[in-house]
């Protein structure tokens, strides 16, 4: 149906994660080389999906996380240490993320602290 497809496009298009942009448009979008962009892969930053005929297919999300590591590249830092530097800003911040939300729920039900009893 008409509506279907026009509906799958735009949750597509809304998609952070839908591999939408080809290494090459990446690079461009970027201002890097395709070589940095493997770099990022090979430093295990982000897996990139592959297309049908083994090309690499890039996210808006990883074209970000490319963009911050390019950045802390372009200040100097080596490649693998700002990936690394990456991955553990993100893994604080996710756990940043996990103590509100659970101090959010002692705040609105102060029986599940843990502390008391």
């Amino acid at each position: 149906m008409p509506g279907d497809s026009g509906t799958e496009l735009d949750a597509k298009l809304d998609d952070e994660d839908y591999p939408a942009y080809s290494m090459g448009r990446a690079a461009e979008i970027l201002g890097v080389t395709p070589g940095f962009l493997r770099g990022l892969d090979a430093a295990k930053l982000f897996v990139p999906q592959r297309s049908a005929g083994g090309h690499r297919r890039y996210s808006r999300y990883q074209l970000r996380l490319a963009h911050r590591a390019r950045d802390l590249v372009d200040q100097g830092t080596p490649l693998e240490a700002a990936c690394r530097i990456i991955i553990l800003q993100d893994q604080l911040a996710e756990a940043q993320r996990i103590n509100t939300q659970l101090q959010q729920r002692i705040d609105h039900d102060p029986d599940q602290d843990p502390g008391r009893g």
